[in-house]
């Protein structure tokens, strides 16, 4: 097969290194961007923040050290190197001219969590309370272990019963294991090693003093679990021959118990994870104000040292290789220190513009703070009044949040789609989901509205959607069926 040789012409295009850390600094929220600060300052000693450095001749010894290792009578040709580029005719440089409002109380601090004990460790350590045998206490230290966050032992006996005969090398019954379950059930909170709701219910129910009360809505999870979750009120009062008043005050018992016991340990371990807005928008005269977070306006500059490395390799007359070297060392760091403080401000004026652009976009909603003012708004809208790429705004808005006069809010919750309302007019769908759950809150709770009647009254209000629309908003909103919705 013979080769050939021939030109093609086509378009192409690439992302440049600096379009594409850009791109990923801009979809980074203020607590992960503050981590990607403190990752280049470390990787690139030509970075530096805004603080004085007091060792200053540092980087200038190393310098002279290294050009020991070559002939000082050897010269290398370096105009392929402007070093102009990289020093500044100014005497006072541009990061002294920058104003820093802020306090030495501002700066952040890394905050120590303390070693608490683990939620098993605190199953453990109650487990000495109880007189057990070397073989029970190996079981019941197996069972405390397979407990989940929740307080629930969420495996079969004989799937517990093999892995302890696998694993631990104990062999045992199924009995045994039930009769060291039971212990495990005394352990607190009330409720953990349950092994379906049912069960966690009942053991919380049992721990409780006697009342009429405790004891109906004890046979009421033991004898009618099923009827109690599907709401079947009829059919209890019929099951226990007991009055209508009876089974509320049975059901408010049941109520204030905790389905997930393990969520009620409040170990030390846990941390806390707090929600930092990138944004805030406060109301002043009436108009609305954005301001972005100084966290993710940090005060960068190129390193002292660095340039003054440069300095003197042009005032020197004869450079070796090993100044070469270094020149060529120093040149990339200093590319890289210019590009991230270059990209910091475009991600800087990226996001400010677009936060501004939603902030006007929905200015009704931000001064009443009424989500019926929410405008339907998509991405493509934002970008296009910014004149940037759809991705780009969605970069923004993900993981991002606001902080209002109504509370911290999610930035992609201000976009939603339209639907057209009876008179013509464009409406977002957040508008007829916020009316939909008032509709809901204020309804009859003994006859709850289906959902047919729901969007009968919707019409009514000017809204027509079909009965399949609102049973996906009302599933959106976490809202049950009406069966399910429905008190005594």
């Amino acid at each position: 097969m013979a080769l050939k040789q021939y030109l093609q012409f086509k378009l192409s295009q690439k992302l440049s290194p600096q379009q594409i850390q850009l791109m990923k600094l801009i979809q980074l929220p203020t607590q992960a961007f503050e981590q990607r600060i403190k990752q280049e300052l470390e990787e690139n000693p030509a970075l530096d923040t805004g603080k004085e450095t007091s060792d200053e001749d540092k980087y200038d010894d190393e310098f002279d050290n290294s050009a020991d290792e070559y002939d000082d009578n050897e010269t290398i040709n370096t105009d392929d190197i402007n070093i102009d580029e990289y020093l500044s005719d100014d005497d006072v440089p541009e990061y002294r001219t920058q104003a820093n409002n802020y306090s030495a109380d501002d700066e952040e601090k890394s905050v120590p969590y303390a070693a608490g004990t683990s939620f098993t460790q605190h199953l453990r350590n109650q487990l000495n309370t109880f007189r057990l045998d070397e073989e029970e206490y190996e079981i019941a230290e197996f069972l405390v272990g397979s407990v989940d966050e929740s307080g629930y032992i969420r495996r079969l006996i004989s799937d517990i019963l093999d892995d302890l005969a696998f694993t631990q090398n104990v062999f045992t019954t199924e009995e045994k294991i039930e009769q060291v379950l039971h212990v495990v059930h005394q352990l607190d909170p009330a409720g953990v090693g349950a092994r379906n709701l049912q069960e966690c219910l009942s053991i919380q129910l049992h721990r409780k003093e006697k009342t009429p009360d405790v004891e109906l809505a004890i046979d009421i999870i033991d004898k009618a679990f099923d009827q109690f979750t599907k709401k079947h009120y009829q059919k209890l009062l019929q099951k226990f021959d007991i009055t209508e008043v009876q089974l509320r005050d049975a059901i408010e018992e049941i109520e204030r118990l905790n389905p997930k016991p393990g969520g009620s340990y409040a170990g030390n371990n846990r941390m806390v994870e707090h929600v930092v807005p990138d944004f805030a928008i406060k109301i002043v005269d009436g108009e609305l104000e954005l301001t972005l977070n100084g966290r993710n306006a940090p005060e960068l500059h190129v390193s002292r040292e660095y340039s003054n490395m440069m300095k003197g390799y042009k005032a020197s007359k004869d450079k070796s290789r090993s100044q070469k070297d270094a020149v060529m060392f120093i040149k990339q760091k200093l590319d890289a220190a210019k590009w991230f403080i270059e990209a910091i401000k475009q991600r800087q004026q990226t996001l400010f513009v677009t936060m501004s652009a939603i902030m006007q976009y929905q200015k009704e909603y931000f001064l009443t703070g009424d989500e019926r003012k929410l405008k339907p708004m998509i991405l493509k809208d934002i970008a296009d009044e910014i004149n940037m790429d759809v991705s780009t705004v969605s970069r923004v808005a993900n993981s991002k949040y606001v902080d209002t006069p109504y509370g911290t809010k999610l930035i992609k919750e201000f976009f939603s789609e339209s639907m057209t309302n009876d008179q013509g007019e464009e409406v977002s769908t957040r508008e007829i989901k916020k009316i939909l759950e008032t509709v809901i809150e204020d309804e009859d709770k003994k006859k709850p509205l289906t959902d047919e009647k729901l969007a009968t009254i919707l019409k009514e209000k000017g809204y027509p959607i079909a009965r399949r629309t609102v049973a996906k908003y009302r599933e959106q909103l976490d809202i049950p069926v009406a069966r399910l919705r429905k008190k005594i």
